[in-house]
């Protein structure tokens, strides 16, 4: 037995006890006459006490890291260390083995605060992970997946797994494909998500159904987005309204975040914002309810302006009280993220309203009493107020700018609110939208119902058509996507002809559902949280590798098993395979 306590484990009534213990050296520290030793395993540490001199020369060939075996007997500390568990206690070690010899060079320090580059972190991730708090993620990760399908199975969701090798269809990203060696030239899909699947259980008569999904998405990499492969609580419901599936998640996952964490976090119902209105107050589809600031249309203030700039455009406009306190420096710096690549724009407007509520700064000769006022009794500026002006002959860029000056604004004034979750649905999303070719294509789900099913096909401009797709959003992350969705196969048919598709392209592409359609549909209704981001968001992490067991890096590469490789030509062969690079 290699031990009969873990580290973490001993307290001072295990005085006296003879133990085996076993974990990684972490820190050594010779005292002349005593030399000790941080043992830590999962649970946590124990000092080691060797004051046996054959036992001290045998430590001084052994590198920190590691992994060793002692036999000891537990006594009381003369130097208590309350910042430990285990600081009532020591080991006094009779005898050491060395289960696992570590190199004497480490690539980087393991439990020390310090920026070490991420592609070496990943390169040796099996080291990476011994790092506490690292290592704390993933068993968090372990413990919420758990809470998860408890919660899931308390509600009546039987978990059904569903098919790796699938099809290829049109989701919104690149598909993965893997060659088939028995049907030479053809090729299987791994699923973006088991969206057909799920769809097909519910025909086959099941009346609910989730599981912790594989999704795989050839999608460049973000700090909150992992490439290449996530997972996400996929559930779908029989019978079942929008309102049903929202339900669920006001249910579940408010309940998650309220177990695992001593932060504030919002009960459903969670507050439902219309997409269109979300685009028009905070400039994004994912807004951050923890920052107070609103985008406010001005466009007709400026209608009769002399200022060039905004003379024929939508203009927003952004007021952050007490933003006066603010130095020139301060307006020039958003200026210039305002210019940067990462916003787009080709300025950023400003102003300040001082103490006696006279305009100064920035635009303020364009800013006539009338506007002033307009601007005070109708907007909401006050004193010391300042105000961000955005400009844009396209709504939809002068939106997204003035969103990306607002998060902006709120982390640099940390404007955001403290310690807290803050979830909202963003519902109404339109059904299509205008490629940048002019052409009409989904805009978000295209197995979704259009509200006003077929009638509304037939007769509205597609660009009017809402769909019953919804996100929810925590925190300035999209958590969730879902959807009731198109269970009648006319209506399916004309949804996709109006993106483009003809009815064999229907067939061909998604033959599976637009044949089980024809043989009595319930209608459905489904949504699938997303895990990977869920965790990182408990984890208070900012970067979602830091929740991940083994990720790979910003260019989708597996720097620990060399993963994307080369493979031998015999290897191409049995999937009839020729290479032309």
């Amino acid at each position: 037995m290699y031990r009969t306590k873990n580290l973490g484990e001993l307290r001072i009534e295990n005085v006296g006890e003879t133990v085996e213990l076993a974990g990684w050296i972490q820190k050594k520290r010779n005292l002349g006459g005593m030399v000790f030793v941080d043992l830590r395993d999962q649970d946590g540490i124990t000092q080691i006490v060797l004051n046996n001199e054959e036992l001290q020369n045998q430590m001084k060939e052994i590198p920190t890291e590691s992994c060793i075996h002692i036999s000891g007997k537990v006594v009381e500390r003369a130097s208590k260390n309350s910042k430990i568990p285990t600081g009532d206690i020591e080991v006094i070690a009779n005898s050491i083995e060395i289960l696992g010899k570590c190199k004497n060079v480490l690539p980087f320090e393991i439990n020390v605060e310090q920026e070490t580059r991420e592609d070496l972190r990943l390169e040796y991730r099996f080291l990476d992970l011994r790092n506490e708090k690292l290592h704390n993620n993933i068993l968090l990760r372990s413990k919420i997946l758990k809470f998860l399908r408890d919660r899931m199975e308390e509600l009546g969701f039987p978990e059904i797994q569903t098919p790796i090798l699938a099809n290829s269809s049109p989701e919104g990203a690149r598909d993965y494909l893997v060659p088939s060696r028995l049907n030479p030239g053809e090729f299987y899909a791994l699923p973006q998500a088991p969206q057909q699947f799920k769809q097909l259980l519910m025909v086959s008569g099941f009346n609910k159904y989730f599981q912790i999904a594989p999704c795989f998405r050839d999608e460049d990499p973000r700090a909150d987005r992992a490439p290449g492969e996530f997972y996400q609580l996929d559930y779908e419901m029989a019978f079942a309204t929008q309102d049903d599936v929202l339900k669920i998640m006001e249910t579940v996952i408010p309940a998650t975040f309220k177990h695992f964490t001593n932060w504030k976090v919002d009960e459903g119902p969670f507050i439902r914002i219309p997409y269109r209105e979300a685009m028009e107050k905070y400039g994004i589809d994912k807004p951050d309810l923890r920052n107070p600031l609103i985008i406010q249309d001005v466009s007709e203030l400026f209608k009769n302006s002399e200022f060039n700039a905004f003379k024929g455009k939508v203009v927003k406009a952004i007021i952050v009280k007490n933003g006066a306190e603010q130095g020139r420096k301060f307006f020039d710096k958003m200026t210039d993220f305002a210019k940067s690549d990462e916003v787009g724009a080709n300025g950023l407007a400003w102003t300040k309203i001082n103490s006696e509520q006279n305009v100064e700064g920035g635009i303020a000769k364009f800013i006539n009493d009338e506007i002033k006022t307009k601007l005070i009794e109708e907007f909401g500026a006050t004193e010391n107020s300042a105000i961000f002006f955005v400009a844009d002959e396209k709504l939809e860029k002068a939106q997204k700018i003035a969103g990306l000056i607002r998060i902006e604004l709120g982390k640099r004034l940390d404007l955001l609110e403290k310690n807290v979750y803050r979830f909202c649905f963003i519902v109404d999303f339109p059904m299509y939208e205008l490629t940048d070719e002019g052409t009409i294509d989904f805009n978000h789900n295209p197995f979704s119902m259009p509200q006003g099913g077929l009638d509304a096909l037939n007769t509205k401009d597609p660009l009017d058509i809402l769909a019953y797709q919804f996100d929810l959003v925590c925190n300035g992350y999209e958590m969730a996507s879902g959807a009731v969705r198109n269970h009648n196969p006319e209506i399916m048919v004309k949804a996709f002809e109006i993106a483009g598709y003809k009815e064999e392209d229907v067939k061909n592409r998604f033959g599976a559902l637009y044949n089980a359609f024809q043989y009595g549909t319930p209608p459905h209704a489904g949504a699938a949280p997303g895990v990977d981001r869920m965790v990182m968001l408990i984890a208070d992490s900012q970067n979602i590798r830091e929740v991940i067991a083994f990720p790979k890096n910003k260019k989708a590469r597996d720097l620990l098993m060399h993963a994307p490789s080369n493979v031998s030509e015999g290897q191409l062969k049995d999937v009839h395979i020729k290479l032309d690079l």
